[in-house]
């Protein structure tokens, strides 16, 4: 079973705003830190989020920050990002993991297009 179903992505234009969504199954998500990534084709998968897991804290690549906020929902298994201003170079497929998968299993991940 996928661990991960992530969704919401699209085809937007500059300054336009997206939530993704990312349901996960499969373990007590409630206890893990949830994390963000994206990956462009031949690119290295870079970390954009990370929430903790009550929510209590999170972190951000230098790159989003101000812009991106990770929030989750542990009675729905769901963990979010809420993207604001976004830019071409946001232009990626993302994922989710959490830290109890560790990076063993990948969701089909959901494209976000930004066009200028």
């Amino acid at each position: 079973q996928v661990p991960f179903v992530e969704s919401g992505g699209g085809l937007v234009q500059t300054g336009a705003s997206l939530r993704l969504s990312c349901a996960a199954s499969v373990f007590t998500f409630s206890s893990y830190a949830m994390s963000w990534y994206r990956q462009a084709p031949g690119k290295e998968r870079e970390l954009v989020a990370r929430i903790t897991s009550y929510g209590g804290s999170t972190n951000y690549a230098d790159s989003v920050k101000g812009r991106f906020t990770s929030s989750r929902g542990n009675d729905k298994n769901t963990v979010y990002l809420h993207m604001n201003s976004l830019k071409p170079e946001d232009t990626d497929g993302y994922y989710c993991d959490s830290a109890y998968n560790g990076g063993a299993y990948w969701g089909q991940g959901t494209q976000v297009t930004v066009s200028s």
